[in-house]
């Protein structure tokens, strides 16, 4: 299996063996971020999805993990799933779940049995890999299989790997390293004995994809991205996967090919989770695929439905830049805004300021942040001098020399500095 010469290939969405998937993943339904609920931006992607299944002849839905953000997720984020999966089996759509490290096992597979006849397969956890070996069926036909997919879902180091006494820190990563791989080329050729036993039943190959839920090499992350082989693994080579026509993966909010692999990919989170990712165009892959293998990834925009923006400068600028960015936001949805100061960064009243600056304005602070500055690493730099040989006064000069600041402020800061280095002297005395 593999990529083959057919991506670009025109689609024949009513041939046989056409099937259409979307690749999603990183919902993280019920998110309290910082103060906010999401539940109105994820209502708004369920109505999108559903439209976009419709619109785009979508045969079934894989989310890649993470579908809650904790593992006891708060009661609307239950009911957002819940309809997501009512509305999909209504459109006669199958729904493919695989847990996420944000995912608890317990929560996903209390309801697995369930929702088997809601058209939904939830894959929580390891097990036996013939049990990972899911057929996805085309949509509104005769239940014949479009797709087999090998449902890998984020693998915990205890799951695959026992520890071992002794072992350094590079050698448990090798360890680890392989067992994985060796998780997923077990799970990968039980789905291919299964893709031969229906090419004799159908008379057609078909397609083989995998999922993941993991940090691959060369993927670019954000802060928003929980590390989640901490001590372990921290990133799984891409050569180290076995070859299948797509791999659907998730846990890297960014969208991306892996590696400039097309058929190796990130769908990326569908919202904006945090303020870093704002600017990210975020996205949905629609994958199809044929008795060929893989024909096209189109992705497919998500329109931004609460705008977050970050705005950062001094106090001289930033209420322009404040006000450029109020322009995104109305009175009943007004732009979540998180503020970086610089160099005034010192004031100790910089959220009553940044108030005045955003009164009457459609936007809400979420955050403000003081940007350090790096002056300390210009000293640290300077090797001409230790501070043993410098007097408190000395360093204090070469410090405030380092800062580019007005006369008038850093003739405050020096009048300032005398008075308490002159009270910190009578108190020795």
């Amino acid at each position: 299996m593999g990529l083959g010469t057919n991506m670009g290939i025109t689609p024949n969405p009513t041939g046989p063996s056409h099937m259409r998937i979307l690749h999603t993943s990183d919902w993280h339904l019920g998110q309290h971020f910082m103060g906010k609920s999401r539940q109105a931006e994820h209502q708004a992607l369920i109505d999108w999805l559903i439209e976009q299944v419709d619109a785009q002849a979508v045969d079934a839905v894989l989310i890649a993990g993470d579908i809650f953000d904790t593992g006891a997720p708060p009661s609307y984020a239950r009911g957002l799933y819940s309809e997501l999966v009512a509305r999909l089996h209504r459109a006669g759509v199958a729904l493919l779940l695989l847990g996420g490290n944000h995912d608890s096992v317990a929560t996903l597979v209390e309801s697995r049995s369930l929702l088997a006849f809601l058209s939904t397969t939830v894959v929580a956890a390891v097990g036996d890999p013939a049990v990972h070996v899911v057929e996805l069926p085309q949509r509104g036909g005769s239940g014949e299989a479009g797709c087999i997919v090998c449902a890998v879902p984020f693998l915990r180091p205890r799951d695959v790997l026992q520890s071992q006494a002794g072992q350094s820190a590079e050698d448990k990563q090798q360890s680890l390293q392989v067992a994985i791989q060796a998780y997923y080329q077990t799970v990968v050729e039980a789905g291919r004995a299964r893709q031969a036993t229906l090419q004799r039943e159908l008379g057609r190959v078909v397609p083989l994809i995998a999922t993941g839920h993991l940090t691959t090499v060369g993927a670019s992350s954000n802060e928003s991205v929980r590390e989640i082989y901490v001590g372990s693994l921290d990133a799984f080579p891409t050569a180290a996967f076995p070859a299948v026509d797509y791999l659907a993966l998730g846990h890297i909010h960014k969208p991306q090919k892996v590696g400039g692999l097309a058929h190796i990919r990130y769908c990326g989170s569908p919202i904006a989770l945090g303020f870093d990712e704002a600017q990210q165009q975020k996205e949905v892959l629609l994958v199809e695929l044929n008795e060929t293998g893989l024909v096209a990834v189109t992705a497919l925009a998500v329109p931004r439905f609460q705008a977050l923006v970050s705005v950062s400068g001094n106090l001289a600028t930033l209420a322009g830049a404040i006000a450029g960015a109020a322009t995104q936001g109305t009175a009943e949805k007004p732009v979540w805004l998180e503020v970086t100061v610089a160099e005034d960064d010192y004031l100790s009243d910089l959220p009553e300021r940044i108030a005045v600056m955003t009164h009457a304005l459609p936007v809400e602070v979420l955050r403000v942040r003081r940007q350090r500055t790096s002056s300390a690493a210009i000293l640290a730099g300077e090797t001409t001098a230790t501070l043993d040989e410098l007097s408190p006064d000395e360093v204090f000069a070469r410090r405030l020399a380092s800062e580019d600041l007005a006369p008038e402020l850093a003739q405050a800061l020096s009048q300032r500095y005398r008075a308490v280095a002159a009270g910190l002297t009578r108190n020795d005395e």
